[in-house]
C-alpha cells in the first residue's frame, strides 16, 4: 500500500531492521476473504480490526500493542528461523502471548491479497464472516454471483472448516488467510452448518470486485448510499452519490455490515456531508493526531446514517462524526464497537505482523472500542423502514 490516500507512508522495521517509518493504519474489520481489514470477506469482515469485531472510555485507553511487542515478533521470527523452523509461526506465538486482541500475522502473500482488496479487488470466494461472542464464525454477508452465492451460502450461515481445518474460536483474520487464494480457479473445501444442517462444498476462487458502494433511491427522491466496506475510491463515490441526488433529497448513508477499511476513505465520505472540521482523533504510541474533513461538503440536506452489530471501525468513525456533528439521526442497532489503530511492521522472513498501537475517538471525545456507537433511535427489527420514516419526518431543508 502506498499513497496519501491510503493513509500510509511506509513499514515501520522492528529492531533489527529499523523502527520508525509508519505502515498503513488501518481501522477496520477484516474485510473478507479479499476486501479489507472486523467483519471481513474472503472480500473481508474482520469480526474483531475494523477483525468483526472499534473507542473505550472517557479516558485514553493504553495501546494494546507497542513497539516491545514488535521487537519480541522480530527476535521470535528471526530466532526460529536460525533453527530453521517457521519464522511467521514464531511470531503468531509472540503476539499471542502479548494479549493484543487485534494483532495478527500474515504471510508475504497473504499480506499482498489483503493490500489487493483494499484496492477494490480480490481473489476468494465472496464471503463476508464475523466471529460471535462464542467463537463460531457466521457468514456476514455474500457478494452476489460469487462462488459462494452459486453454491448456496446465505448470511447467517455457519462456517466450521476451511479445506478441513476447523476455524471456531480463530482470529477472522486467519479465516480470511485460508479462503483466499493466489489464483483464480484454485479449490476450497467449505464445512457449513445451517441449523442443524451440517455440509462440505467445493468451490473455485474467481478474481471478484468488492464493489464496495451502491447507490439507490427511495419513492421521494431520497438517495440510498450503501458502503459495505471502505476500499480505495469508495469515499469519493459517496462524494459524488451526494452531489448527484435530486436538489433538496435527503440522504439515507446504510452502514449496516460495513466492516471498515481504510480510514482515509471514511474521511473523505464524511467530507460529502460536513463542511470541513473534525472527523475523529486517534493516538498513536501517546501521539495525539486529529483528523479533519476537507471543506465544501453538503450540510443542508437531511441525513440518517443506518447502522448494526456489522458496523465496525472506519465504518463507526464516520458515524461517530456525523452524529456528535450533530448532521445526521442514527438509526439501527449498537455498533461492532472496534476503535483501535493497527499499524503493520515487516518481520525478517518478510511476513507482516500487524499491531494495535492506538485507539480513535469521535470529535466529541467518545471512545468507541468495546463500547460501540448507540443509535439516536434504536431498532432492531425493520430498521430500513424506521430509518426512511425518520429521513421523511426531517423534511427538505429550510
Amino acid at each position: 500500500m502506498s499513497g496519501p490516500d491510503r493513509f500510509v507512508d511506509r513499514f515501520s522495521r522492528p529492531r533489527r531492521i529499523r523502527r520508525g517509518a509508519t505502515l498503513t493504519l488501518v481501522f477496520a474489520s477484516v474485510l473478507a476473504t479479499g476486501a479489507a481489514t472486523g467483519s471481513w470477506s474472503d472480500a473481508a469482515d474482520e469480526g474483531p480490526k475494523t477483525s468483526p469485531p472499534s473507542v473505550r472510555s472517557d479516558a485514553l485507553s493504553p495501546p494494546e500493542g507497542d513497539a516491545g511487542t514488535a521487537d519480541e515478533a522480530a527476535d521470535a521470527a528471526a530466532e526460529a528461523m536460525a533453527d530453521g523452523k517457521s519464522g511467521k509461526k514464531a511470531a503468531e506465538d509472540a503476539v499471542s502471548r502479548s494479549g493484543d486482541r487485534w494483532g495478527s500475522v500474515y504471510s508475504q502473500g497473504e499480506y499482498k491479497e489483503f493490500e489487493q482488496a483494499l484496492d477494490g479487488a480480490y481473489t476468494g470466494v465472496g464471503l463476508w464472516t464475523r466471529r460471535a461472542a462464542d467463537g463460531r464464525i457466521e457468514v456476514s454477508r455474500v457478494q452476489k454471483g460469487g462462488p459462494a452465492a452459486k453454491a448456496g451460502v446465505r448470511e447467517g450461515d455457519r462456517l466450521h472448516s476451511i479445506d478441513g481445518e476447523h476455524v471456531t474460536g480463530r482470529p477472522v483474520t486467519e479465516v480470511v488467510a485460508l479462503l483466499r487464494g493466489d489464483r483464480a480457479g484454485t479449490p476450497v473445501v467449505l464445512g457449513m452448518e445451517r441449523g442443524t444442517r451440517a455440509w462440505s462444498r467445493t468451490l473455485r476462487r474467481a478474481r471478484l470486485s468488492t464493489d464496495s458502494v451502491t447507490v439507490g433511491a427511495l419513492q421521494d427522491g431520497a438517495a440510498v448510499i450503501k458502503v459495505d466496506a471502505f476500499t480505495k475510491g469508495s469515499g469519493e463515490a459517496v462524494r459524488t452519490a451526494v452531489r448527484d441526488a435530486p436538489k433538496g433529497a435527503g440522504i439515507l448513508l446504510d452502514l449496516r455490515g460495513n466492516s471498515g477499511g481504510l480510514v482515509t476513505e471514511a474521511v473523505t465520505a464524511a467530507s460529502a456531508l460536513v463542511d470541513g472540521g473534525l472527523v475523529a482523533t486517534y493516538d498513536v504510541r501517546g501521539e495525539q493526531k486529529a483528523l479533519h474533513a476537507e471543506r465544501g461538503g453538503d450540510t443542508a440536506r437531511p441525513v440518517v446514517v443506518l447502522v448494526d452489530g456489522g458496523t465496525m471501525s472506519a465504518a463507526e468513525l464516520l458515524t461517530g462524526a456525523l452524529q456528535d456533528r450533530g448532521r445526521a439521526v442514527v438509526v439501527g442497532s449498537r455498533t461492532f464497537g472496534k476503535g483501535s489503530v493497527q499499524m503493520p511492521s515487516r518481520l525478517p522472513d518478510g511476513s507482516v505482523a500487524e499491531l494495535t498501537v492506538g485507539h480513535y475517538r469521535t470529535p466529541a471525545g467518545r471512545a468507541v472500542d468495546g463500547r460501540g456507537i448507540t443509535p439516536d433511535l434504536e431498532v432492531e427489527d425493520g430498521a430500513e423502514g424506521r430509518a426512511e420514516t425518520v429521513l421523511t419526518g426531517l423534511g427538505p431543508p429550510s
